[in-house]
């Protein structure tokens, strides 16, 4: 495995897990604060692409980058669906509702890419969506809403389609991928928007701050970061470790907004990194070992 690709998908979950921390601190309804972070975030990765003497090849993979707009298209669909759950059902059932995403990323795997689902990454994903509903648990006790948890599943598919479109798009990667699929993104957040309510929208002082953190660091460079990683990992281990970023979110809460865990949350984190190693790290020491034997 690619181990640079590695370390960048895990910088970029954790840097999306703190993205309710820095929303938190906007003023804003949550379409507006999508399309400010996709518009901030694309104007980023498009200076730093040309700036660092980028060359434009999509247009030589005509099919990949049809592939690539579906991607962005269902990013910008994710996002607003994900932020319209968190204000209709709250963040824990919404969060744990969207991380349905890896299942279906996970089934699909073996028919769409070929790749082999092993029974370590297997147990090691159990133990993940166990710890999962540990951590989010006290979600089901709160009011429910039924568009709310429609828009969370949905948000999960889109998710989902995000992943495995992006993936095969295999010849467009690097910053050009990255910066194509969130003005993509924008695009769409900015064409739905527009029909369904306009663009006027009063930012204070105080949020200025946040915002351009969220789009330039969060989106921008944690965008970077996550397209130009996944492509070279396998699905199945962008799906399991992904759960890094609900866990993240979690622990942010704990330390900059002083939210409490429960003993049940702290042993669903456990789980959630457990099954991450062992999924992994573990099922790759005994293919080797199998592999050296034959």
């Amino acid at each position: 495995m690619n181990k640079t690709a590695f370390g960048k998908y895990l910088f970029a979950l954790i840097l999306f897990g703190s993205n309710g921390i820095v929303a938190s601190l906007i003023y804003l309804g949550s379409l507006q604060i999508v399309l400010l972070r996709t518009m901030i975030g694309s104007l980023l990765l498009i200076g730093l692409f040309f700036l660092m003497g980028g060359k434009l090849t999509f247009y030589k993979h005509k099919k990949q980058f049809l592939f690539l707009c579906i991607s962005g298209i269902a990013m910008g669909a994710s996002w607003m669906l994900l932020y319209e759950a968190y204000a209709r059902i709250g963040v824990s059932i919404a969060s744990l509702l969207y991380y349905c995403e890896p299942v279906i990323v996970m089934i699909l795997s073996p028919f769409l890419f070929k790749e082999r689902l092993t029974l370590y990454k297997v147990i090691g994903f159990l133990s993940v969506l166990l710890g999962i509903f540990l951590v989010n648990g006290n979600a089901f006790e709160e009011s429910g809403d039924l568009f709310g948890i429609i828009c969370s599943l949905l948000s999960a598919v889109m998710y989902a389609f995000m992943v495995i479109c992006n993936k095969k798009a295999k010849d467009i990667t690097g910053l050009e991928n990255s910066t194509l699929q969130l003005f993509i993104s924008f695009l769409t957040v900015a064409v739905f928007l527009g029909v369904k309510q306009g663009y006027a929208m009063e930012i204070t002082k105080e949020s200025i701050f946040p915002i351009l953190f969220l789009g330039l660091c969060n989106t921008g460079m944690g965008c970077y970061f996550y397209f130009s990683s996944i492509g070279k990992l396998p699905v199945q281990t962008v799906a399991i470790c992904g759960y890094l970023e609900p866990l993240s979110a979690v622990l942010f809460s704990v330390i900059f907004l002083k939210e409490t865990m429960s003993k049940g949350q702290i042993v669903g984190a456990v789980l959630i990194l457990g099954g991450d190693i062992f999924g992994e790290l573990w099922g790759m020491k005994k293919e080797a070992i199998a592999l050296n034997k034959n």
